[in-house]
């Protein structure tokens, strides 16, 4: 999958998150990048910034929070392009929950693994 066919695939499992959700999205940007840090090479996807459950009446004028999408990890374990399009969604849907509050250990007991 090209850089271009992916950012979309990315925009695409954003279509599938529900109005009222992104509704509810504060001072958040989007982005894909080919490789995680190198730390920790098997990432997929991060969310860097300050969950909505730990602001408080203080917060403001800060940078945008970041979602980014590492497309290197995903297009290789994915065996596919549906199961791409599948992990995409997922790993969309998972960090888009960190900025909710929620964490790993709760994703999981959901089934956002």
């Amino acid at each position: 999958m090209t850089r271009a066919e992916f950012e979309d695939a990315v925009g695409e499992a954003l279509d599938l998150v529900p109005p009222r959700l992104m509704d509810q999205l504060d001072n958040v940007v989007f982005l894909v990048e080919d490789e995680p840090p190198p730390e920790d090479p098997e990432l997929l996807g991060v969310y860097d910034g300050i969950p909505l459950t730990e602001r408080d009446l203080a917060w403001g004028g800060h940078l945008p929070d970041r979602i980014t999408i590492f497309s290197g990890p995903l297009q290789r374990m994915c065996e596919d392009r549906e199961e791409l399009l599948d992990e995409i969604a997922i790993t969309v849907v998972h960090e888009i929950a960190h900025h909710f509050g929620i964490d790993d250990e709760a994703l999981h007991e959901l089934g956002w693994g």
